[in-house]
């Protein structure tokens, strides 16, 4: 009878494990509109783009991280020796071997003709939770919120976002007395497959954050101007984030029929960090920083303060 009874107790306590179990998993709609279904508690995080990586060290999350992408090695926080995944082409049999509890993954991890890297290991039963390409600040906010909900860490996502705000505002409220806004061309890749960006982007809200007008600003989301396109526009700032030739200044200033720009004419072409102003997440902030301070001096600042120019 007291065997009978120890069984029938542990029956009972495994019963009991396993309802606790599947009360775990949880059903969600990613960042791209896709349902994922998480099956319990995420302690192994695979992040496959460096702001998904940047969102997950300023949440205090650091240590669930088993791997990154390439693009990540540089993140300030990540813990040392994690594997390094190729950013467009992860090794599959690698990351089934790391076991994650989740993937999170970006809109940028596709190829070029679309096809889901991870599409196998969605198959599989691992949960691939995608965050979609950010289009302005407030989507990078809701990015934060929901890898915060994900990681049931609500409280550290608001304050990262209520931290993030505030320096934004200050930003902002350098420029607040400007009248006569400067306009600026932002580009992220040189001549001569010239890129910049329009409206319907956080380069766009961060120009516009930092008192100037984006000489785009009226195009849709990425945009490939012809150096004419820019030459009429003729902006009194340009700024810069391309990062892969020697001089990037010089490229722009030796432009055919660029010394008929005013920034060119006025040396107001400045470089802006390449990894703060691409990856969407908190740490734009330096980036916009660094943006207000190259398009107005303080004192065009000060000036603005007393005569409201």
């Amino acid at each position: 009878m007291k065997n009978i009874k120890n069984i029938c107790l542990t029956v009972i306590a495994i019963l009991l494990t396993a309802g606790c179990s599947a009360d775990k998993s949880r059903e969600i709609l990613d960042r791209s509109g896709r349902t994922v279904v998480i099956k319990g508690d995420i302690n192994r995080i695979v992040s496959t783009a460096p702001s998904n990586t940047e969102i997950i060290v300023d949440l205090g999350q650091a240590h669930r991280l088993v791997a990154v992408d390439k693009h990540s090695v540089n993140v300030e926080g990540i813990p040392s020796g994690l594997p390094l995944l190729d950013f467009f082409y992860p090794d599959a049999e690698v990351l089934i071997k790391m076991e994650p509890d989740l993937i999170l993954a970006s809109g940028h991890n596709p190829t070029g003709s679309g096809e889901d890297p991870f599409r196998l290991l969605r198959e599989m039963g691992i949960p691939v939770v995608y965050i979609s390409m950010s289009k302005s600040i407030e989507e990078i906010y809701r990015d934060i919120e929901f890898t915060a909900d994900l990681l049931n860490v609500r409280e550290e996502g608001e304050k990262l976002i209520f931290k993030m705000t505030a320096q934004i505002n200050e930003i902002k409220k350098r420029t607040e007395n400007i009248k006569n806004k400067k306009t600026v061309y932002f580009e992220i890749s040189a001549a001569p497959d010239m890129m910049t960006f329009g409206k319907d982007s956080f380069i766009d809200d961060m120009i516009s954050a930092a008192g100037a007008i984006n000489i785009f600003g009226n195009e849709n989301w990425l945009v490939m101007p012809g150096a004419e396109s820019i030459i009429e526009r003729n902006p009194d700032v340009i700024l810069s984030n391309v990062n892969y030739i020697d001089d990037p200044i010089k490229e722009i200033k030796t432009r055919p029929g660029f010394n008929h720009i005013s920034a060119v004419i006025n040396d107001h072409i400045y470089l802006i960090d390449n990894d703060s102003s691409s990856r969407p997440s908190a740490r734009i902030v330096p980036a916009l920083r660094r943006m207000s301070e190259a398009i107005y001096s303080d004192s065009e600042i000060s000036r603005a303060g007393t005569r409201g120019e």
